[in-house]
């Protein structure tokens, strides 16, 4: 068939993967290299999170999956910090839903409110990871050209 995996291939660079193969080349190379990345920190998480990980970790009914949507706490949590922070109430039960991290939230967004056609304004420059949801869906990316003054 030749249109298999036709979305993967309309996918751009992922940006990460092209920084982690320039940094890993620099340092093949002998340079260096500070990596100030997300997800690097040079110190461990405090000992009372290790601490509470491990309590946690030592516990049966710890080992499976929560709701699909998310822990009720923690978006009962995340409504109340928007109603706090920006004054928006969030019914936790109906819009709020936790995800394994921004990437799978914006990109499940992104397929959900598009489809082939649909053209997308996003500005430029922009994180990557923003347009590959719609370019998953099918949808063509228009770039909008943006200046810090603007």
């Amino acid at each position: 068939m030749s249109d298999e995996f036709y979305r993967i291939k309309r996918m751009p660079p992922y940006v990460i993967a092209e920084v982690n193969a320039m940094r890993h080349a620099a340092r093949q190379a002998g340079r260096d290299i500070i990596d100030l990345g997300m997800g690097n920190p040079d110190q461990p998480p405090p000992q009372h999170v290790i601490d509470k990980l491990c309590e946690v970790a030592a516990k049966p009914s710890a080992h499976g999956y929560s709701q699909s949507k998310g822990i009720p706490g923690l978006r009962r949590a995340q409504a109340n910090y928007y109603q706090r922070r920006f004054g928006v109430e969030l019914n936790p039960e109906t819009e709020v839903v936790v995800t394994m991290g921004s990437k799978e939230g914006l990109s499940s967004m992104a397929t959900a409110i598009s489809a082939p056609g649909d053209v997308i304004l996003a500005p430029s420059p922009a994180y990557p990871i923003h347009t590959y949801g719609f370019i998953i869906a099918g949808a063509t990316i228009r770039s909008v050209p943006t200046t810090p003054d603007e």
